[in-house]
């Protein structure tokens, strides 16, 4: 069985099991959370596609950690001009484990 969510702005195809990284929820560590925002939900005999969400349908799953990603560069640049601008950027996530899809 595997369903699509919705969080944090993005879509996800789950799997029971399966770790993720999403952007930053607020949950505290080893804690369990629910998602409702279910798209899809499909198993062996049938299908469910949600308008816009699958009423009843929900996602649990255990924050394992917060952390932030590698470093990522901005770097700016204009040639003949001397414009040069160096910044970067570590973008916060929220690792889980999806524990059962219902």
């Amino acid at each position: 069985m595997f369903a699509i969510i919705e969080t944090g702005g993005k879509q996800y195809k789950v799997l029971s099991g399966q770790k993720l990284k999403v952007e930053k929820l607020d949950a505290k560590q080893s804690s369990i959370i629910h998602f409702d925002h279910v798209l899809l939900r499909a198993d062996d005999a049938s299908v469910a596609i949600g308008e816009p969400y699958i009423k009843g349908a929900v996602v649990g799953a255990k924050v394992l950690r917060e952390a932030r990603e590698k470093k990522k560069i901005v770097f700016r640049y204009h040639s003949k001009t001397r414009y040069r601008k160096f910044k970067t950027h570590r973008q916060p996530f929220t690792e889980l484990e999806i524990t059962k899809i219902y």
